[in-house]
């Protein structure tokens, strides 16, 4: 009994679960067909258009703008060194960190007491050797003249001499007579002998005092340039560096006592990939002098220094890629050794070239171009050089109107409306010039006329922008952000 009760109450869940499916199924196959239903009388989705920013693509001839960083460098500058040892007794006002001096200039001057008592010593000894130049000179004409007397005597003996042999050739001279003129004629010739000795040692100490005399000659002048060189003179214009002197101070021979820059000799060595260096060779394969612009950013503003390609450097450098190259600046005020600036300069020109914004390009070289009833293409471009925001490309575009910003939503096919010119720039950017109050225009020119570090020229140019009813909106950020607005 008991296992038929349990089965039939098997049985009973058994019909109840399907009963339930069976429900189940008809109320979703209701559901289905009410939505069916009314998917048939909804009209169809409408296309999404997007709006974009579109610019016409022109060919036209571009002298693409090569940018590099570099750094300043003086192309004129002298180490100052103590050329000898002593007190330091003066130092110029200038002689400071940042102190500019002129050529010529007396810079610092050292105790001369010991390089004059040298002096006067070389002086001395100058005189002792003209003194025994004119002795030697004295001497030297007294044994000529001896020399000369016994020659005559040498020559009277002879004669004497001659005389007796002829006496005695004729019988009326006697042989003791004779033999004493002999004698006496060998005297005179070996007191010529003597005589010819004393001149020769007199030449000789004439030599010798002459020799005495360049020596001493030689001591004056090293005694001479020693105590000039007890005052230190700039030898040009410039600006002093680093200097480590002080009045009273002990200074070394060859001591370094400061460096001189010449502030209008300036030098920019910036570095260049080998494919940029290769765009400034020439049809021979040199190194065009190209013009260059070097900017410097101080305190919000630019200063900028024009300057000309002279030189590459002979190595690439341990460590390091491309060239090194230099450039002449010609004139450059504000700027000093050790700038960092922003380097541009001009390439060849390039002929038939469009130019768009960067965005417009993607990685693989495509543009996307309006095409019949505002669909977008895609287009496959050359990309020849890259300024900034622009791309400089050649294709199959010109003519055309371009995406400006590419987007993930947008793709060949999509439709869109297309915005451009002065209505692109009211829908996505902000105006170049812009209006300020009268109170914001104050606080400006507030900010400009007390930064001391601005040179007069570039306030001046900036106080004149802020005078004007229209104010560029980046000259007006710059200010702020880096002024302290």
């Amino acid at each position: 009994m008991r296992f038929l009760r349990q089965s039939m109450f098997g049985l009973f869940l058994a019909a109840v679960a399907l009963g339930l499916l069976v429900f189940a199924g008809q109320m979703i196959g209701s559901a289905l067909s009410v939505r069916l239903a009314d998917e048939e009388r909804a009209p169809p989705p409408r296309e999404r258009v997007f709006a974009v920013n579109v610019t016409r693509a022109e060919l036209e001839d571009v002298t693409p703008v090569l940018q590099s960083f570099g750094e300043i460098r003086s192309r004129r500058s002298l180490e100052l060194r103590a050329a000898v040892p002593g007190r330091v007794i003066e130092l110029a006002e200038t002689f400071e960190e940042g102190g500019r001096v002129e050529a010529g200039s007396v810079l610092l001057r050292i105790d001369p007491l010991d390089a004059q008592a040298a002096l006067d010593r070389a002086q001395s000894d100058l005189a002792d050797a003209a003194a025994e130049g004119r002795e030697a000179g004295r001497a030297l004409a007294l044994a000529r003249d001896e020399l000369a007397a016994a020659e005559e005597q040498a020559a009277l003996r002879e004669r004497a001499l001659a005389r007796q042999r002829d006496l005695g050739t004729r019988g009326v001279g006697t042989t003791a007579a004779s033999e004493t003129a002999e004698l006496a004629a060998a005297a005179a010739r070996q007191a010529v002998l003597s005589r010819a000795q004393a001149l020769a040692q007199a030449e000789v100490r004439v030599d010798r005092a002459e020799t005495l005399a360049t020596r001493a000659e030689i001591a004056l002048a090293e005694a001479e340039r020693r105590r000039a060189d007890t005052v230190l003179r700039a030898p040009f214009d410039g600006i002093l560096s680093a200097p480590n002197v002080v009045v009273g101070g002990l200074v070394s021979g060859n001591e370094r006592l400061a460096e001189l820059i010449d502030p209008s000799a300036l030098e920019v060595s910036f570095r260049l990939s080998n494919t940029q260096f290769a765009r400034l060779l020439d049809e021979n394969s040199t190194l065009r002098r190209a013009d260059l612009r070097a900017t410097l950013d101080v305190a919000g503003l630019d200063l900028v220094a024009r300057g000309q390609i002279s030189r590459v450097a002979a190595t690439t450098g341990e460590g390091a890629s491309g060239r090194l190259v230099f450039a002449e600046l010609k004139d450059a005020p504000g700027f000093r050794p050790g700038d960092f600036v922003t380097v541009t300069l001009r390439e060849p020109e390039l002929a038939g070239v469009i130019r768009l914004p960067a965005a417009a390009l993607d990685a693989s070289g495509d543009v996307l171009v309006l095409g019949e009833a505002d669909r977008l293409e895609a287009v496959a471009v050359e990309l020849l050089r890259r300024q900034g925001d622009t791309v400089l490309v050649r294709g199959p575009i010109a003519g055309r109107d371009v995406v400006e910003a590419r987007s993930p939503l947008l793709g060949a096919g999509i439709r869109v409306r297309p915005l451009r010119g002065a209505e692109a720039a009211v829908e996505t950017g902000l105006p170049t010039m812009i209006e300020i109050s009268e109170a914001h225009r104050a606080r400006l020119v507030a900010l400009v006329e007390g930064n001391n570090r601005m040179p007069v020229a570039a306030k001046a140019r900036v106080l004149a922008q802020l005078a004007e009813p229209l104010v560029p909106a980046r000259i007006i950020e710059r200010i702020e952000n880096r002024m302290g607005g």
